[in-house]
């Protein structure tokens, strides 16, 4: 059997089993799959829908391993199965069921991205069609995975990103990213100095694949609720960068009793960092960046007062959790601000423990647009942190979906928005204060440019080396941030998601 090209191609396999004898019915693994990409096909989230699943089907320990690793990989990679189908069924995806094509996703991550036999591969897959699509479905979905089936995943790769293909368009189709976002990418290498036109095709690469490999669970200890010994044990160890984390290698995070208390959670190491950050940054006028592991003054501000500090895209509250137990431990107030009642709920959670241990006010959660408060509080707040929405460019590892729900034209809605933000609370922030503007996305539409195009129009403000401010739990700045003045975090170079941080001090 030869392909169009000459080449001998491997026979599809034979079950050993009859059709009339074949399952009508998968496992409860990848029926939870089909059913969690259904549920991410009509908008909802893998990371917060997949456990839910799980936990309904009561599926654990390898089954829970298997799903979930069927779930991301199939959602991250579908930009590369889905011409890898188109191939084998000689037609467009577009004209495909996108139930059924959900089904085929699954079964080529099984044949091409991991270590299940292909013969059983084929076969589940089959039967969850058999299953789920009904059996008219089940013999085109059978046909197609035999045709699958008779190549690897690197054949596959020659025949769909063929050598001679735009450089582009071939890294889109390699590491199953929108072309948009592997341009963007390449710039912002370039553009936050991790990369020269020399080096920046390594860099590049080696960024988009870590946006393919599944991220490490990362615990934080609030502070002042919290430690990190108190989190450590089997299978759990000490982070080398935020003094607030522990990584989890194994294991249920809910396990842990400060977890379920809401004095631990997890949370990216680079959101750590960015919220550490802002804590240690020197108040006032002073020459210094920060002050020595941790608090700069103490949380004391202008006219000797205890501090306020403002959180002013708070939610769902990750950050705010930290700001809340650095404010307690220093004596500051924090306001954490969010704009969406569903989201303050979920920051109200998170910081019920703050609230309970302090002193009445000192931690207040309230709804507002965070574009009004600077000229609804105008210099009120000694540290403003602005961590804006953004495209999530810098966390795709962690949201399977995240890129195929994005476009380019995102862009500069989001950076008018970013701007808006940025210059309140900037407005919001007294004289010698200082404000953090943070996003998760190297993009330079949504950093550099959105602080520079500020900065354009202000005279009331200054540009701080920030990086400084971030350390590991040895004391030692962090290498590979870039060249200063702003901080860019890489998943590749640092194992954290991508967070911009840009520190600003009011004159």
């Amino acid at each position: 059997m030869a392909d169009q090209a000459g080449r001998r191609r491997r026979p599809p396999p034979r079950s050993v089993q009859r059709p009339a004898e074949r399952a009508r019915r998968t496992d409860p693994a990848r029926l939870a799959a089909y059913t969690v990409m259904r549920a991410v096909a009509e908008g909802a989230y893998a990371n917060l829908e997949l456990p839910k699943e799980l936990r309904d089907k009561g599926i654990d320990g390898r089954d829970a391993g298997f799903t979930t690793e069927l779930v991301y990989g199939a959602t991250r990679m579908h930009g590369f199965y889905d011409k890898v189908i188109a191939s084998a069924a000689a037609r467009d995806v577009a004209s495909i069921d996108d139930n059924v094509l959900d089904t085929l996703r699954l079964g080529a991550h099984q044949v091409l991205g991991m270590r299940v036999a292909t013969h059983a591969a084929v076969d589940e897959t089959v039967a969850l069609a058999r299953q789920v699509n009904g059996v008219g479905a089940s013999g085109f979905v059978n046909a197609v995975m035999r045709r699958i089936s008779e190549r690897g995943r690197d054949e596959w790769l020659a025949v769909v990103a063929p050598e001679g293909m735009d450089a582009f368009a071939g890294a889109a189709i390699r590491t199953s990213h929108p072309e948009w976002i592997v341009r963007a990418m390449r710039a912002a290498l370039i553009g936050h100095g991790a990369a020269t036109a020399q080096t920046v095709g390594t860099e590049l690469d080696a960024l988009l694949a870590s946006d393919n490999a599944p991220a490490k669970v990362t615990l934080v200890a609030r502070p002042g609720l919290a430690t990190v010994e108190e989190l450590l044990g089997d299978g759990v160890e000490p982070a080398l960068l935020a003094r607030t984390a522990a990584v989890l290698d194994q294991g249920d995070p809910g396990a842990f009793r400060a977890v379920r208390e809401g004095r631990a959670a997890v949370q990216d190491e680079g959101s750590q960092l960015v919220a550490l950050a802002l804590g240690a940054a020197a108040v006032g006028d002073k020459g210094e960046v920060a002050a020595p592991g941790g608090v700069a003054e103490a949380g004391v501000g202008g006219g000797g007062q205890a501090e306020r500090w403002l959180d002013l895209c708070a939610g769902p509250g990750g950050k705010a959790g930290i700001l809340a137990g650095l404010a307690l431990e220093s004596g500051a107030s924090l306001v954490a601000n969010e704009v969406s009642t569903h989201r303050t709920e979920l920051i109200r959670r998170t910081l019920a423990p703050a609230v309970a241990k302090g002193a009445r006010g000192q931690v207040v959660v309230r709804t507002g647009d965070g574009r009004e408060i600077g000229q609804d509080e105008p210099g009120a707040y000694d540290r403003v942190l602005i961590d804006v929405p953004c495209t999530g460019l810098g966390a795709l590892r962690r949201r399977p979906e995240a890129r195929w729900r994005r476009s380019q034209s995102d862009v500069a809605g989001l950076a008018t928005l970013q701007r808006d933000l940025l210059a309140s609370g900037i407005d919001a922030t007294r004289s010698g204060g200082v404000i953090g503007y943070a996003t998760c996305s190297p993009h330079l539409a949504e950093t550099r440019f959105v602080v520079s195009d500020v900065m354009k129009k202000r005279d009331d403000v200054d540009l701080v080396d920030a990086r400084g401010l971030f350390v590991d739990v040895e004391g030692r700045q962090i290498p590979g941030l870039g060249e200063g003045p702003f901080v860019q975090l890489w998943p590749h170079r640092h194992g954290t998601d991508g967070m911009f941080f840009a520190l600003l001090r009011k004159r």
